[in-house]
């Protein structure tokens, strides 16, 4: 097919000779037509634009449509290569791209611009957004994925041109984070391989050259060594009568190198296996006869073996791995693969594979034949999009797809032989949600190779999961704390989010009605719906929400609906700390005593005192700090206590803690705190009765009360609640505010 260029492709001085000569070499019948029409709209569009290093824009959609081709790309996926940034970066719109192109490739530089623009924010929310969309437009093309991967590598190979080293940074940080576990997920090794290496380069640069230079010096003293065990291997499988295709031997990357270093807290000069070879042969039995071969030559290091041919990973990658030390005088430590040209080509190229061109009559399949392909293994994509449905806020969405990217895996079964890949760690929750969402959610006990076993049991490689639902079961919150799946995690919130919304639902309707009826005043919702722009709430079920979890007072919904009936203002009270009740230590200034305040922190170093502080009472659930005390040990405060402010000048008492939930959900779930509570109610005496026996029903108990101002027609009340957590005295706030004869309870500090 002759290469005839339009008079444009040569205005800036770019060609796309090479890129239609790669085309070519694997698709001989592929529309080349299409790609030259594609380089001019872009040549034209991207006019005198410019990159970081001065060169022509046009130089990089034509090097992101090089990228395509090296993973034999179909036509139309090249062509989007080329007009990626069209729309985004230029007055090209999706209408001409529809008119001149078709749906197909309009619809995916859709995809791709829509990314890309959001790339551009740099927050947390804008990123996690960006990845929802990500997720949403791979679900149904999963070519935009890999248009996208190949505008990621080439913007990485050339990230050294950026001038601010804050941009670079992010922008290796959001590699490492989201592409590279994306690569390896649609099987993509190489790119993957060379995006970790590209971004660590940027975010750990002294590492990265310590490993380098220590590479170059190995390399320098030993530079025959890969090439000798790469012939050793060759001729042992020959004369064991196996077909050798290829032998090839490597150095791992820097990266690969350095993550180990840190897993395994090693330094470089203790790591053995920095050397892996690969072994091609023609047949999948030729793989297990190759193994026998090399393991009946060379000792096996144990725990290295993994079968990823008769148990391929969830991206479809298929290979046998094993470690093995070579004879004296070396008594070196290898990493082996062996597969076929197949499995090395799907190792290589992941899903992008699908879209080889084949030397078979017809070409290749079609576009609708290939989606489905690339789609039909990837059921981790299907997990994202349920992530996505199950997560309310982008930034926990994002959260919980790195949860579901970034694991290891380990292989279970059904009781009926159904494979399940799970990251390693994984509970019976995370299998009962990899399921099905209803089986999860329904879950109350497992039996792991026929033994009942507990919930958060960590499930090994071949285990046999049996998962015990009951009908009307539901998601305990307690399992967050565990699961490592998130999907399991998103499933989860929602559920506790859903049940704490209608619990609040309930609380702030009940509340509203008594503060209306009080006053004898209309309270409906007609009432309630007058009332939503000034109170900031979008729905009058939000404005119930709000009151229910102590955001707006139902007093103060009154006061804006009958501005008449407002209060004058009185004068502020300076109320006492109430003394410490004798023997439990559970009011003002705690001692943590036997098995109490550091048994449930992280961060205190064994036998320290610990104390929390009777000014703000902090209790489980609140971000907390520690601010230590000579001879006294540590304070635990709240991080909004005001009396921080009087350690201000010495930061060096501060402390970082946290609870330890883990420790509080096992051994203390009883364990009391204090929450204190500022209560308004009528001034009739039945209300004390009312305060102890809702705090009652609502397994809470009154360790204190103190009336702090009684007037004609009401009181004020500091109430000391003993509490499980945050979430209890959260859930006790609400059912005092619909107690008959309340009319305000908030939280009280000080």
């Amino acid at each position: 097919m002759s290469e005839t260029l339009s008079p444009r492709d040569q205005t800036s001085g770019v060609s796309i000779a090479g890129l239609l000569r790669r085309v070519e070499a694997y698709a001989p019948d592929a529309d080349l037509d299409l790609i030259r029409r594609a380089f001019a709209v872009a040549e034209e569009a991207h006019g005198k634009q410019e990159r970081d290093n001065g060169d022509p824009y046009i130089t990089h959609p034509v090097a992101v449509a090089n990228i395509l081709a090296g993973f034999r790309m179909d036509p139309a996926s090249i062509a989007v290569g080329l007009l990626h940034d069209t729309v985004e970066d230029t007055g090209v719109t999706h209408q001409r791209l529809r008119a001149e192109f078709g749906d197909d490739i309009a619809g995916l530089v859709d995809g791709v611009t829509k990314l890309t623009r959001l790339e551009l924010q740099s927050s947390r929310t804008k990123q996690a957004e960006n990845f929802r969309k990500l997720v949403l437009a791979m679900s149904r093309d999963i070519r935009v994925l890999i248009v996208k991967l190949a505008d990621r590598l080439h913007n990485m190979r050339t990230l050294h041109y950026v001038d601010r080293a804050d941009r670079r940074q992010r922008i290796a940080r959001e590699t490492m984070d989201i592409y590279a576990p994306l690569a390896e997920r649609i099987g993509m090794d190489r790119v993957k391989t060379e995006l970790q290496n590209l971004s660590f380069a940027q975010l750990e640069p002294e590492a990265d050259a310590t490993i380098r230079a220590r590479l170059n010096y190995l390399r320098g003293h030993g530079a025959d060594v890969i090439e000798e065990i790469r012939r050793e291997l060759a001729h042992l499988c020959k004369d064991a009568g196996i077909e050798v295709m290829e032998v090839t031997g490597r150095e791992k990357s820097p990266y690969s190198i350095w993550a180990k270093m840190q897993k395994r807290n090693v330094a470089f000069e203790q790591l053995s296996d920095i050397m892996a070879f690969r072994v091609l042969v023609p047949s999948r039995d030729a793989c297990y006869m190759a193994l026998g071969a090399i393991h009946g030559a060379y000792p096996m290091i144990a725990g290295r073996f993994k079968d990823y041919i008769s148990t391929p990973k969830a991206n479809g990658y298929q290979s046998l791995h094993t470690g093995v030390t070579l004879r004296h005088p070396r008594n070196q430590k290898i990493e082996v693969q062996i597969r076929t040209p197949e499995m090395h080509d799907l190792a290589e190229n992941g899903v992008a594979s699908h879209w080889a061109y084949k030397d078979r009559p017809g070409g290749a399949a079609s576009d609708s034949e290939v989606v489905a392909l690339g789609l039909h293994k990837l059921r981790w994509v299907q997990d994202l999009l349920e992530i996505l449905e199950d997560s309310d806020a982008p930034d926990e969405f994002l959260e919980n797809t790195k949860l579901e990217l970034y694991q290891d895996q380990v292989f279970c079964f059904t009781p009926k032989g159904q494979l399940i890949s799970l990251p390693r760690g994984a509970t019976p929750v995370d299998f009962a949600y990899a399921v099905h969402s209803q089986v999860g959610d329904t879950c109350v006990g497992a039996k792991i190779n026929g033994r009942l076993m507990p919930l958060r049991h960590e499930l090994q490689n071949g285990d046999q999961v049996e998962i015990m639902t009951a009908r009307g079961g539901t998601p305990s919150p307690s399992w967050e704390r565990f699961v490592v799946t998130g999907k399991a995690r998103a499933r989860i919130r929602r559920h506790v989010a859903l049940q704490q919304r209608q619990t609040n639902i309930d609380n702030g309707r009940a509340a509203l009605a008594k503060a209306f009826r009080q006053e004898g005043v209309d309270g409906s919702e007609k009432v309630l719906e007058s009332l939503l722009k000034e109170l900031r709430q979008p729905t009058v079920e939000d404005l119930y929400v709000a009151v229910g979890n102590g955001q707006v007072g139902p007093r103060d919904v009154v006061n804006v609906a009958y501005p008449e009936l407002r209060q004058a203002p009185r004068a502020p009270r300076m109320v006492p700390g109430l003394p410490p009740r004798l023997g439990t230590g559970s009011l003002g200034t705690r001692s943590s005593g036997s098995g109490g305040a550091g048994a449930v922190l992280t961060g205190v170093g064994p036998g320290i005192a610990t104390h929390f502080a009777g000014c703000c009472h902090p209790l489980p659930g609140d971000p907390i700090v520690g601010i230590i005390a000579q001879g006294k040990g540590i304070t635990i405060h709240t991080r909004d206590c005001h009396n921080l402010g009087s350690f201000a000048a010495s930061p060096e008492r501060f402390l970082e803690i946290d609870w330890d939930y883990e420790v509080l959900a096992r051994d203390n779930a009883g364990a009391p705190h204090v929450g204190r509570v500022s209560v308004v109610a009528v001034n009739e005496p039945a209300v004390l009765a009312t305060l102890t026996n809702t705090a009652s029903k609502h397994h809470g108990s009154v360790l204190n009360l103190k009336i702090v101002n009684r007037q004609l027609d009401f009181m004020e009340i500091l109430v000391d609640l003993e509490v499980r957590d945050l979430r209890h005295l959260a859930t006790l706030i609400a059912a005092l505010r619909a107690a008959q004869g309340v009319m305000q309870v908030e939280r009280a500090k000080g």
